[in-house]
């Protein structure tokens, strides 16, 4: 019984050592880690200040591109407006029928008997 309790007493002390080392480890890392998240508090804080920065700048640039692009590209004049409108609703209205020509279920939609007959008047046109 004695043996018991003196290996008891050695267990103990031996469990008080390794937990006095285990606490002096975990203050270690604490300071070292503490140590490199107060270095890193500056650097993440300048990365914060620069990425406001690099947004306010990205602002300032679109906005001097939308200025310049309504410099050299001013609105266009209503004629021009009015043409491409007309020419647009003219491509509308030709789509099915150049459609189903490409398709190959009509006849060539242009007025003419064939296509043939089409590119001989271009070729006689270009002569």
């Amino acid at each position: 019984m004695t043996s018991l309790f003196t290996q008891e007493i050695r267990l103990s002390k031996r469990h008080e050592e390794i937990v006095s080392q285990r606490l002096m480890l975990l203050q270690k890392m604490a300071r070292k880690f503490g140590g490199q998240n107060t270095e890193k508090a500056p650097q993440v804080q300048a990365a914060e200040t620069a990425f406001k920065r690099n947004r306010s700048l990205l602002k300032d640039i679109e906005t001097a591109e939308k200025s310049l692009q309504t410099r050299i590209h001013p609105l266009p004049r209503p004629e021009v407006v009015s043409l491409e409108t007309r020419y647009w609703a003219s491509v509308e209205e030709y789509i099915p029928k150049w459609e189903q020509f490409l398709l190959g279920r009509a006849p060539y939609p242009v007025g003419v008997e064939s296509q043939k007959e089409a590119e001989k008047n271009i070729e006689n046109e270009a002569e």
